[in-house]
């Protein structure tokens, strides 16, 4: 493969050693940041033609114009290293926590004489103690305003001397221990919130041991007032405690970790267990995960959720080996400063139902999600009223048709055209074409045969007389409102070139979805279009565009499954079309037709037992 004289003479002079390197586009921007034992090799390998293949990989390499690196002298020292790039660049080929704000978190001033309790997105060395991240404010304000009912803290910003005349609204309502007006003095205040701080730890008992005496020790006293008040908090405490649900007799705390996934995002759910109670859970999403294995998704996500967390726990529980196991273990050790880190895969036992509850937790978000846009029907207004008014188009488009192409090295290629109507996908009307007179990988010749294709099969519909060999079909009955193919200014060009055959070009709304920069090239404008990075219409469009793409690799790997078979298939004598046809609907796929008992073949038309003892012995 040819590169600039730049990039080759940067190849060239890759240092063999340990480091992270910087790959930067034209414009200077920082596009993807990696880290390797050995630098030479792994930032050759992109420019390999067997990395092409993978789409992500060509586009990345594609839109690279200088590479920086920075040797360094440990893989721990790397792994710091590319977290700390990866937070300051944010490259948009890096897989990354979907948010772009910092996360809250709810911050004790422990060093303050009387703590007050506040809700950061910053962690300072300032000796407060910290508990998160959360993905949602909402969420912490809420778990404050149970705290603050069983621990009532500071609220105001009172210099606090105990001496003042009278307390605030807040004391009355019993939203405050008025330590202003020596209502409780500074040891006793710093004990309830240190209670706090062991309740968010999920440190209970020893909290509900201690005031149940104190409780009894004021009632013997005659302190009713004060024993009442400790009743209630007791009981405030135990109502919390009622519904953290006891899931382990190990005591080992513990974060379990588990994820779903769709085309191009990740939903990770992580259980915070405690004292062998899960006090928590939370749901974060990852982004720009296509084509990446689940083992370093995951990877990514422990380095960026435990570079952010307040804490680390002794354990982390994991579905799966993660990427580079070793170095995040060294990595969460030297965070946690306290005994160590074990990552543990469990496949039996109480932990192993743990991780399945979190996939469950998990999938079921993901899928809350993704139907919360379906149901929205003013997301879907609104996403389709910003389409059209960054296309220019006459009216909002109800029926959107989106193309794509899979291959592997130009065989078994296969198109996608998928249909979205009022902002929501219509499964029914999806279609695969398979290509036919594309020879290698041309993606570009084969757009234009499926764009030809899909009119040519509209004009029939609309003289009623289908081409010969196909049916009557409501997919292409209808012309869309907008026209999506995936790529650039290539691809345009060729959509540009069928609708024009087909006099179709001043009927049918064209854009092409280039993934580099998600930006919008339409015919006759030199300029792309950037719809906002968070706008709904530019979701609307990632979400069609990556529907296309699933489509497309699925109908591609079904069809490159079946072709394998075949081929393999001609070599058995005895095995003519018929047969190879029957074998093919029965099995449908090597796998399966290699995991088949002699008697399951035999059980197809046609398989005498010879036949499946020629099958086996070729397959095996």
């Amino acid at each position: 493969m040819m590169f600039s004289d730049k990039i080759q003479g940067q190849l060239d002079t890759l240092p063999v050693k340990t480091g992270c390197y910087i790959m930067k586009d034209v414009s200077g921007k920082v596009i993807y940041v990696g880290k390797a034992v050995n630098l030479r090799s792994r930032v050759r390998s992109y420019f390999h033609s067997a990395a092409q293949i993978d789409n992500k990989t060509r586009v990345l390499v594609d839109n690279i114009t200088d590479i920086e690196w920075i040797v360094v002298a440990s893989e721990l020292e790397a792994l710091i290293l590319e977290m700390n790039l990866i937070k300051k660049h944010r490259p948009q080929y890096n897989i990354r926590l979907k948010d772009d704000k910092r996360y809250p978190y709810i911050k004790v001033h422990w060093a303050d004489p009387f703590p007050k309790v506040t809700v950061t997105r910053q962690m300072d060395e300032d000796g407060s103690r910290y508990f998160g991240p959360y993905t949602s404010v909402w969420a912490v304000h809420k778990t404050l305003d149970v705290l603050r009912r069983i621990f009532p803290y500071l609220t105001c910003d009172r210099v606090i001397t105990g001496q003042d005349e009278r307390a605030c609204l807040y004391f009355d309502i019993k939203l405050c221990t008025a330590p202003c007006i020596g209502k409780v003095d500074q040891a006793n205040y710093r004990q309830m919130i240190s209670d706090l701080c062991d309740f968010l730890n999920g440190r209970t008992e020893a909290i509900v041991k201690r005031i149940g005496q104190e409780m009894e020790v004021a009632s013997t006293e005659l302190r009713f007032e004060k024993a009442a008040a400790l009743r209630d908090q007791l009981e405030a405490i135990e109502s919390v405690v009622e519904r953290q649900r006891v899931v382990s007799t190990d005591y080992v705390d513990s974060d379990v970790i588990a994820m779903a996934r769709s085309e191009r995002e990740a939903c990770v759910q992580i259980f915070f267990i405690r004292g062998g109670k899960l006090i928590g859970r939370e749901y974060f999403m990852m982004e720009n995960t296509a084509g990446t294995p689940d083992a370093g998704v995951m990877a990514e996500f422990i380095k960026q959720f435990y570079d952010q967390a307040a804490n680390v726990p002794p354990e982390v529980l994991l579905p799966h080996e993660v990427e580079e196991a070793n170095v995040i273990r060294q990595w969460l050790s030297k965070r946690r400063g306290d005994g160590g880190v074990e990552i543990k895969i469990p496949h039996r036992g109480p932990k192993h139902e743990l991780i399945q509850m979190a996939a469950e937790n998990a999938a079921d978000t993901l899928n809350s999600l993704q139907a919360q846009w379906q149901a929205d029907t003013h997301r879907q207004t609104e996403a389709l009223t910003q389409i059209q008014e960054a296309l220019g188009l006459s009216h909002a488009p109800e029926r959107i048709e989106c193309y794509d192409i899979s291959n592997t090295q130009g065989t078994a290629a296969v198109g996608s055209m998928v249909i979205f109507e009022h902002g929501v996908p219509n499964n029914k009307l999806y279609r695969r074409f398979n290509i036919k007179t594309v020879a290698g990988p041309d993606d570009f010749a084969s757009m234009q045969e499926v764009l030809t294709r899909r009119f040519k099969r509209w004009a029939a519909a609309q003289d009623g007389s289908p081409l010969p060999g196909s049916k009557p079909d409501a997919a292409f009955a209808k012309l869309p409102d907008l026209l999506i193919v995936d790529g650039g200014k290539g691809q345009l060009a060729r959509a540009v070139a069928v609708l024009q055959e087909v006099n179709l070009l001043d009927r049918v709304p064209l854009v092409a979805l280039a993934k580099q920069s998600e930006e919008l090239f339409l015919p006759d404008n030199p300029r792309g279009v950037l719809l906002p990075r968070n706008s709904q219409g530019l979701y609307l469009l990632q979400r069609i565009r990556d529907e296309a793409h699933r489509f497309a690799i699925t109908a591609h790997r079904a069809r490159r499954s079946k072709s394998g078979i075949a081929s393999q298939l001609e070599k058995v004598p005895g095995i003519g079309p018929a047969k190879r046809k029957v074998l093919l609907q029965t099995f449908g796929s090597i796998d399966r037709l290699r995991e088949a008992s002699l008697d399951e073949l035999i059980k197809v038309p046609g398989i005498t037992p010879a036949l499946a003892e020629n099958i086996k012995g070729l397959l095996e």
